[in-house]
């Protein structure tokens, strides 16, 4: 609620002509039969020259899923839009793993309710406090109420808690 009527929501992002080229350079690559589209494998093979990881099952089923019954892969158009998207939520994990990381002035990992409250008594010291809770309170993955940097990928099932009056950031993929 608060974050989206906030606009902390990741804005469109433009590549540049030599971001642009890179990308359609790389299709061109990897379409190797030169048929203007990419098979499921290639556009895996495409992704990790681009971003340095081979796609999940899921991920590749997922874009897959959203082609062009009618063609026999992802054309170059529909593959741009992808990057651009995937682009765009990487800039804006990076964004947000950097802002907390200056909120994370003792290098611990996490940041408490009282790390919370000096950060936004900074950046915003007109905020009520209550909207400060209420934003601590939407980024807390844990029970004890923490935002970490890196959480366990089990530690929600777990319960398991780095400590009351903390909360947890998201893990990037």
């Amino acid at each position: 609620m608060f974050f989206s009527q906030a606009g902390a929501r990741p804005r469109m992002w433009e590549a540049s002509p030599s971001e642009h080229k890179k990308w359609v350079e790389v299709f061109k690559a990897c379409d190797e039969e030169n048929k203007g589209c990419l098979s499921r494998e290639n556009f895996k093979v495409a992704v990790v020259m681009l971003f340095g990881y081979k796609p999940s099952k899921i991920e590749a089923d997922a874009v897959m899923s959203s082609v062009d019954p009618n063609t026999s892969g992802i054309l170059l158009k529909e593959f741009l839009d992808i990057v651009r998207k995937k682009k765009e939520a990487q800039l804006y994990r990076n964004e947000i793993r950097h802002i907390f990381t200056a909120f994370d002035r003792h290098y611990r990992g996490y940041l408490t309710l009282e790390d919370f409250k000096k950060a936004f008594k900074q950046v915003a010291p007109k905020l009520s406090e209550r909207i400060i809770l209420e934003v601590f309170r939407h980024v807390s993955v844990f029970p004890g109420g923490t935002v970490v940097k890196n959480p366990p990928a089990n530690a929600g099932d777990t319960g398991s808690s780095p400590g009351p009056g903390r909360s947890h950031m998201p893990r990037s993929n």
